[in-house]
């Protein structure tokens, strides 16, 4: 009497399988919802930072020595408004002033700060 051996894999064989392709499709999943999430924060952040150098290159071309104190700005990049303040403060040498562009999140957070120093002319 010959008894044939059954080729194929059993119940407990196909559940690991299962189990573990599972977790490599979320493990997945989970990767390229960060990689879209870092791509919108990329973008955010790079349309904050063109606000930011606009208001530093607006104050540089009104040719004016900036008064210290703050002072808020505003523009559109990429389809979203921005918002963001100028803090003029005073340095060592009393013809620069230092200039810092801080750009807020549609939550008042702070996105970026961009510094630069404008001299008297």
């Amino acid at each position: 009497m010959s008894t044939t051996a059954q080729r194929g894999f059993t119940l407990i064989e196909v559940l690991v399988a299962l189990v573990i392709v599972a977790i490599a499709l979320g493990a997945g999943v989970k990767a390229a919802g960060a990689l879209a999430n870092n791509a919108d924060r990329l973008a955010q952040v790079s349309a904050a930072q063109w606000c930011a150098e606009n208001a530093l290159t607006d104050l540089r071309l009104n040719q004016q020595f900036p008064s210290v104190g703050e002072a808020p700005f505003s523009c559109e990049q990429l389809g979203r408004s921005y918002t963001g303040k100028l803090r003029v403060s005073t340095t060592p040498n009393p013809d620069f002033r230092r200039v810092d562009a801080a750009v807020e999140n549609d939550e008042g957070l702070p996105m970026l700060t961009l510094t630069t120093i404008v001299g008297r002319i």
